[in-house]
């Protein structure tokens, strides 16, 4: 097993390298070691896909159960793995660092601060407590005894507020801050992810997964994108495939769904310690 030592600087070097890496979400201990047999390089967590597994809506998960489960994944994986830390639960610079803290704790090496409340009225930090919650973030990374990869996280996108102009100051005011790689979930278009990418001078990632979003891989990295994330969209599509089953069995009582299941004898296989 490598140290958190070495997770941490194989992460950072997938972000130096040249072309795109995809770093894949997995909801569990099980699809993480899943991952892992498949070959990723590393694994990020999904906030939404593990509260979806445990039956709850997204962001009902308190930070002392979600640095468990982040914890968990990292210690399923010989893989760096970048923890969704939401908006580190709590609107304060000394809580959102106690949060890296922990995470790094934890096992992961790396993490995200969001910049939304999640208050619907309000939904978006104000620009200066947000910039000030990322370089709380950052002070704290950079204090750990181990190279610990900051996501800066500029929400506008996803609570309905597509203002390309401000999601790109703020990105750069997250860089200034000291974030190392910089995220501006829902971007749909090659023309706002181009406009990103040549605003700032740090990694971007950007999340597929979207319905009507078309963008492979190859396509990302000609963009300049340094890491693609697919957020819940694995854990969405695996809950997709049970209610479709669920469906058949209760309206049809038929069982058809069982011809595209997973192989009995190779998840077995797979999972093997």
């Amino acid at each position: 097993m490598r140290t958190q030592a070495e997770k941490g600087r194989v992460f950072r070097a997938l972000h130096d390298r040249e072309g795109a890496f995809i770093i894949p979400n997995p909801w569990d201990v099980g699809t993480a070691r899943l991952l892992v047999h498949l070959g990723f390089e590393a694994l990020a967590t999904t906030s939404a896909g593990y509260a979806f597994s445990i039956g709850r809506r997204d962001y009902k998960v308190g930070r002392d159960e979600m640095i468990h489960h982040v914890g968990a994944i990292a210690s399923a994986a010989d893989l760096p793995v970048s923890a969704d830390l939401e908006n580190c639960y709590g609107d304060d610079p000394e809580t959102v660092a106690e949060t890296i803290r922990l995470a790094a704790a934890a096992g992961v090496v790396g993490g995200s601060i969001e910049d939304t409340t999640n208050q619907p009225e309000d939904p978006i930090y104000e620009h200066r407590a947000a910039v000030e919650r990322v370089r709380a973030a950052a002070e704290a990374a950079r204090s750990l005894p181990f190279p610990f990869t900051l996501t800066g996280r500029a929400e506008n996108y996803l609570w309905g507020r597509p203002d390309l102009k401000d999601t790109i100051r703020r990105l750069q005011a997250y860089q200034d801050a000291g974030a190392d790689v910089l995220y501006a979930p829902g971007l749909a278009t090659k023309e706002d992810i181009a406009a990103v990418v040549s605003s700032v001078d740090r990694p971007v990632n950007v999340v597929m997964g979207l319905r009507g979003v078309q963008l492979d891989l190859a396509a990302l990295s000609a963009l300049g994108v340094k890491r693609v994330s697919v957020g819940s969209a694995l854990a969405r599509a695996a809950l997709g495939a049970f209610l479709r089953a669920a469906r058949e069995m209760r309206e049809h009582g038929t069982f058809a769904f069982a011809d595209q299941a997973a192989n009995y004898q190779e998840l077995n296989t797979m999972l093997e310690a």
